[in-house]
């Protein structure tokens, strides 16, 4: 990668992202091919204002980064992106190290494409395991089984409890903003009062996206899976992200003949976070996150009940 090096360097600069140069970064995500939800950008944004990055040259902005902090001790990386045309130039190296020393002395975690793995190592990534994304095809059928009703603005509190062991930073305010998106279906699972699990499903550039979808037990998590996209009308494409070795996730995603579409690195700067991934063994964003971006943090976990 070249250095930029005199007038090219004092021409272009690092800064923080507005609100309205975000939306050029979703944009970007798009013709990417990232799919990102229709309603992502604002919730994405208020969670972290300060944990947008991009690169400008000439007043054009040519690069994107997101560095977002969750907590006190974790952050994650997204929205890589350095357009085409300005690629091979330096401008993107200049931006993913303002964005790294934003993160410092926390656990940083991305979804990266497998093939670029060696470069994020060169910055200190380890691989965790892959995820693996999956799509359906909504079938117009009404699939509510029983327990399985709408999030409600007073079960919120519990929503935000159950969510917390799956994932590795405090992202409270983000869920909060995430359960109430335009156009989303947010489904828990009740039964005497407890929470066995819950999913999101939301309206994307392509289809529809599902995630995070937590529960109990497999069953739990396949009448929330049918729920979730039976809110959709018929013919819609929808995807669902897991990591690779889920065998609870592929049986069910195989049931109802779910194609794979491809697979992500997630990688972590420090040790692994230490997710319930031994017993809870399917799985946000990311995210989410996402995430990929942010938010397709691995959006598929089955509890095991002990």
């Amino acid at each position: 990668m070249a250095d930029l090096k005199g007038e090219a360097m004092s021409e272009y600069k690092v800064r923080l992202m507005t609100r309205e140069d975000f939306d050029l970064a979703i944009h970007w995500a798009a013709e990417e091919g990232w799919n990102p939800g229709l309603a992502d950008a604002g919730t994405y944004f208020e969670t972290d204002p300060e944990g947008y990055w991009c690169g400008v040259l000439n007043g054009e902005m040519v690069a994107s980064i997101s560095a977002v902090k969750y907590g006190v001790d974790f952050g994650f990386v997204g929205f890589y992106i350095v357009k085409s045309g300005f690629r091979g130039k330096g401008y993107g190296l200049e931006l993913w190290n303002r964005a790294m020393e934003s993160l410092a002395g926390r656990n940083v975690g991305l979804d990266g494409v497998v093939e670029q793995q060696d470069n994020y190592k060169k910055s200190g990534f380890q691989l965790a395991y892959n995820n693996i994304r999956y799509e359906g095809v909504t079938n117009g059928e009404s699939n509510l089984r029983e327990g399985i009703v709408a999030i409600a603005e007073d079960q919120l509190e519990v929503i935000l409890s159950y969510d917390k062991p799956f994932f590795p930073g405090e992202r409270q305010s983000f869920l909060r903003k995430w359960l109430k998106q335009d156009g989303s279906t947010a489904l828990a699972s009740w039964r005497d009062g407890d929470l066995l699990g819950y999913g999101v499903i939301r309206p994307c550039r392509n289809g529809y996206k599902i995630g995070p979808l937590f529960a109990d037990t497999a069953e739990i998590a396949e009448s929330l899976l049918l729920g979730l996209q039976s809110s959709v009308r018929s013919g819609e494409p929808f995807y669902l992200d897991f990591p690779e070795g889920n065998e609870a996730a592929l049986v069910l995603v195989m049931k109802y003949k779910m194609r794979k579409v491809f697979d992500t690195a997630r990688m972590y700067t420090a040790d692994f976070p230490t997710l319930p991934l031994s017993h809870l063994r399917s799985y946000q964003s990311r995210v989410g996150i996402e995430p990929c971006l942010m938010e397709y943090f691995s959006s598929f976990y089955i509890q095991s009940i002990s």
